[in-house]
């Protein structure tokens, strides 16, 4: 059966399984014959988006799958990549017209950071929360089972200690970094960080080639379901409701393709929002990722942390209200300037960056406000008041993006005080 195939059986299965798909389902744009006029007629039908195998890609997945993507016009082609750097570079040169991709990605390659350069759009978030650092289940039968236990271990049992990211300008990367640096841990100084593809996580982990992990869901709870790891802490515990995965594309499409671009983001925020809607589609969701044409696990891998339920691997279980969220009211789509200015702080604090940029300049290039602005008022979902939002750690550092040159400068643990 080919993957089309496939596709189109799933659709048929939620269709059968009375899961609203219909171009009405939401209201919009589409069902007033947005296209009649000729004039936002989405220019390029066909967009190719790449993603990577996590529970996040979701929205651009069910886009597809539930023909949001036709109510608006287009056709979404979801592309199964690799690895980071893959989707970084098929981005660049044009291979994939947009992508589920990282937030510090996006920035990395806008700056020409360890790859390379060339100017990009930050188009909406795709989810909040839901992503966690791992600890092995050796560290943890050894009492390392948090940041300050960890640095206890590592202080009376001398070796090289490794943990993986899944990019070096990446969300997961700014997380475990962030995470170990609190607990008095220098990332580069005390310990090794090496690039893993967020599928290869758990293989990696399983044979002893990393003492820890940062990657999105599932593998942070398949590391638990396979007894190789434990939750340390979860992303949304050490900033909630932060940004994680963007819908990001080059700024030669947006200006190419303004009309496809609207037409895809109307789209993929109609999913995230299905998403969100309950309980039955959150389910129908993680049965349609599962698959093995997306994310290529198994259906309870990722239907328990997608609800909030969550297991440490060490006996604790817990609903978190703060899981992850593909558009809870619009809140988690629209793209703060805060957002991406908090990621060149962070490249800055390790040396990604060697100076200081013009952080609201960068961000004000890249993340595409104005356009998220007329997609969200066309669809009549929720916008913010500012540009910017003002979030509280669990270290307690507060950034509201009001400094960020002196934010960035602050942190005790960082690569010039290596």
């Amino acid at each position: 059966m080919t993957t089309v195939e496939k596709t189109n059986l799933t659709r048929r299965s939620l269709i059968k399984a009375g899961v609203a798909v219909t171009a009405g389902a939401f209201g919009g744009l589409a069902t007033q014959g947005v296209w009649a006029a000729g004039s936002d007629k989405p220019e390029k039908e066909e967009v190719r988006i790449g993603f990577i195998p996590l529970t996040d890609c979701a929205s651009v997945v069910m886009a597809s799958v539930l023909g949001f993507d036709k109510k608006y016009g287009v056709r979404i082609v979801p592309t199964k990549e690799a690895s980071w750097a893959g989707v970084r570079d098929k981005l660049v040169n044009g291979e994939l017209d947009m992508a589920h991709v990282l937030y510090g990605l996006i920035y990395g390659v806008h700056l020409g950071l360890s790859g390379p350069k060339k100017d990009m759009a930050v188009l909406m978030n795709l989810n909040h929360n839901g992503q966690a650092i791992t600890l092995s289940k050796k560290l943890a039968d050894k009492g390392a089972v948090d940041g300050p236990s960890l640095a206890r271990l590592m202080a009376t049992e001398k070796r090289e200690y490794t943990f993986a990211q899944t990019f070096p300008t990446g969300t997961h990367a700014m997380w475990l970094y962030y995470w170990l640096a609190a607990a008095g841990i220098n990332p580069f100084k005390d310990a090794k960080a090496i690039t893993v593809p967020p599928p290869q996580m758990v293989a990696n982990m399983r044979v002893g080639n990393m003492d820890g992990f940062c990657v999105g869901e599932p593998w942070g709870h398949r590391a638990i379901m396979d007894g190789i790891g434990v939750t340390a802490i979860t992303t949304q515990d050490i900033w909630r409701d932060h940004p994680e995965k963007t819908l990001g594309t080059t700024a030669d499409f947006v200006r190419k393709y303004p009309n496809t671009t609207r037409a895809v983001m109307m789209a993929i925020i109609e999913a995230g929002r299905w998403i969100d809607t309950g309980l039955q589609n959150k389910l129908k969701m993680a049965e349609t990722v599962a698959d093995k044409s997306y994310v290529n696990t198994s259906v309870d891998a990722i239907n328990q942390r997608i609800l909030g339920r969550y297991q440490n691997g060490m006996g604790k279980t817990w609903d978190d209200p703060n899981h992850m969220k593909f558009f809870n009211d619009g809140a988690v789509n629209f793209p703060y300037l805060s957002d991406g200015m908090w990621f060149l702080t962070q490249h800055k604090r390790w040396g990604l960056l060697k100076e200081h940029p013009d952080y609201l300049n960068v961000a004000k290039q890249v993340n595409q406000v104005e356009l998220y602005r007329q997609v969200a008022s066309a669809m009549k979902v929720n916008l913010p008041r500012e540009l910017t939002r003002s979030s509280r750690f669990f270290d307690g550092v507060v950034w509201d993006g009001k400094d960020p040159a002196k934010y960035a400068d602050g942190f005790k643990t960082r690569a010039s005080a290596a």
